[in-house]
């Protein structure tokens, strides 16, 4: 390949007028300014998530298998901390009986993680509570009535 072959044409290229070419559509106003009306919009509906957990209105439990889009990017430990009489202690005992961080958001955990910390939570929710194998055995557990009778069967 020589030089000539890499070299633009000598043609300019025939450019449409400016009415006919396509407008950018404006948006409703500046990115920072929507940025932060979202971010307040997210903060406002997990404060009133968290004064109904805090309340008694909503289980958390409920919380972490139905995923509201308020709660997706709320970390597990400030939702269980949202409890009554939960603090971060508490909350990391908890958290600490299966492998899975305080910071782990709520939309980020699979189907699996969602049941059997719920399966757990609805078993007492205490630190002391035995870890359950499988989520489908405490479900059938619960059930059943006999969550807490065998452990590990």
């Amino acid at each position: 390949m020589n030089a000539t072959a890499t070299i633009a044409p000598a043609v300019p290229q025939p450019v449409a007028p400016a009415e006919t070419q396509p407008q950018p559509v404006a948006p409703a106003g500046p990115q920072h300014m929507r940025a932060l009306e979202r971010a307040n919009k997210v903060r406002l509906a997990r404060a009133e998530l968290k004064r109904r957990v805090a309340a008694g209105e909503m289980n958390v439990a409920e919380v972490i298998v139905q995923c509201p889009w308020e709660a997706a990017s709320m970390a597990v430990g400030d939702l269980l901390m949202s409890q009554r009489r939960w603090g971060q202690t508490r909350s990391r005992k908890f958290l600490a009986q299966i492998p899975m961080s305080e910071q782990k958001t709520i939309g980020s955990m699979t189907d699996r993680q969602r049941r059997t910390l719920a399966a757990m939570l609805a078993a007492g929710g205490s630190p002391s509570a035995p870890v359950v194998p499988s989520p489908w055995i405490a479900a059938r557990r619960l059930q059943a009535g006999t969550f807490g009778n065998r452990i590990g069967a």
